[in-house]
């Protein structure tokens, strides 16, 4: 049973005034951590132990795949899908990947690329990640930047805190459902909370710690738009920086997406009540339920490749070439010919004769329909990267 303390506000309020002079309060947060002091009952501590042991099983996972870059590669794409559908995009993976391609996604293009921004943002911060930069306000600002750089949300201050208020769950802030810090406020709130995510004041275990840092983040919303794909990239990034995963793999949006309704009403009672510790029971079973999917899917996807590489050796003397296109499909997921022709050094016939191979054993399949300009997608892997990424009804 969980044990349960309604602190009462986390905060405090700020008068302010909308256009027309109409008065309304912006709220600010407390710095963390919660006081009165979090109350880490058994069935926390219970489902800490429980999640801390997925994420184990997930990392470890990952370290058996032939190469997790392929994994990797994959994943963020889904991850970006999920996170701008939270956002009230349409877009699916697959129209994600005809983007890359150059090709009509079926979705208006502003749709899918916010999830193709999402996927630059990412590796952005996995590259200054790896360049040794620690979790900080600056790195967020870099991939925000990066988030809004082009199409929806690309006049909102890309890469900037913003310097007026905000509000959402209304159509200004005097019927709003929630109201962050005036903007004088921000650079305060911000320097507290990346404090506390470096255990100033106090060390904090991780993935509480992350669970905290999220809230806050989200309170806070720093930025003008992106703040709910920033805060779960947060989270994904914080989470590998302590080491308890070797790369930023742990991607709530899926958790999220599902019980959207719970988090937001969460988040509201953390605000509100200060009521800490359901939430943190929330994120837990979040955290668990996302890594061990995550480790499912990475066993389907390398047992499919595995299967399907047998197959491909029944062909004899034309196995060669067309085990290599069956290893690029790992990597790219849809491709064209040329594509293909040009990253493998193979010839642009050795390349068909492969596809050709691969598509009577139904492991590739065309999806244009087209004679020219044709794009091949690696069907079954695919279909499983896809699961549970069709858009929110609108």
């Amino acid at each position: 049973m969980l044990n349960v303390m309604q602190r009462g506000l986390t905060g405090y309020y700020i008068p302010i005034s909308s256009a027309g002079a109409e008065k309304c309060r912006a709220f600010v947060p407390k710095p963390l951590p919660p006081d009165p002091p979090l109350q880490l009952d058994m069935h926390l501590q219970d489902l800490m132990e429980r999640a801390t042991l997925a994420l184990g099983r997930f990392d470890g996972m990952t370290m058996v795949l032939p190469d997790p870059s392929l994994f990797l590669y994959s994943y963020v794409r889904k991850e970006a899908v999920l996170s701008s559908q939270i956002e009230g995009t349409q877009s699916t993976l697959s129209d994600l990947l005809l983007f890359e391609n150059e090709a009509a996604p079926s979705v208006p293009l502003d749709d899918v690329r916010e999830a193709s921004n999402y996927v630059s943002a990412l590796q952005h911060g996995l590259g200054r990640f790896k360049e040794g930069m620690p979790i900080s306000l600056r790195l967020l600002k870099e991939m925000h930047g990066i988030l809004l750089s082009k199409g929806r949300g690309s006049e909102k201050e890309p890469g900037e805190f913003r310097r007026s208020q905000n509000w959402f769950g209304g159509s200004r802030p005097g019927n709003a459902t929630f109201v962050p810090p005036p903007p004088d406020y921000l650079l305060d709130c911000l320097g507290e909370l990346e404090k506390f995510l470096h255990d100033d004041p106090v060390r904090t275990p991780l993935l509480i710690k992350a669970a905290l840092a999220h809230v806050q983040f989200e309170t806070i919303h720093p930025f003008l738009d992106g703040n709910g794909r920033i805060g779960r990239l947060l989270v994904s990034f914080l989470v590998c920086a302590e080491g308890a995963i070797r790369e930023p793999m742990l991607y709530l949006s899926l958790f999220f997406k599902k019980n959207r309704q719970e988090y937001y009403d969460l988040l509201q009672e953390v605000r509100l009540r200060g009521d800490w510790e359901r939430w943190i029971a929330f994120f837990l079973k979040g955290v668990q339920e996302t890594a061990d999917q995550a480790a499912s899917t990475a066993r389907r996807l390398m047992t499919l490749a595995a299967r399907d590489a047998q197959k491909i050796q029944t062909l004899g003397r034309a196995a060669g070439s067309a085990l290599r296109v069956h290893g690029f499909f790992q990597r790219q997921l849809l491709t064209s010919i040329a594509t293909a022709s040009k990253s493998l050094n193979l010839s642009f016939p050795a390349v068909t004769t492969a596809l050709n191979n691969l598509r009577k054993l139904d492991i590739v399949v065309e999806v244009t329909g087209k004679q020219r300009s044709r794009l091949f997608a690696y069907g079954e892997y695919l279909k499983i990267l896809s699961e549970d990424t069709e858009p929110l009804e609108r």
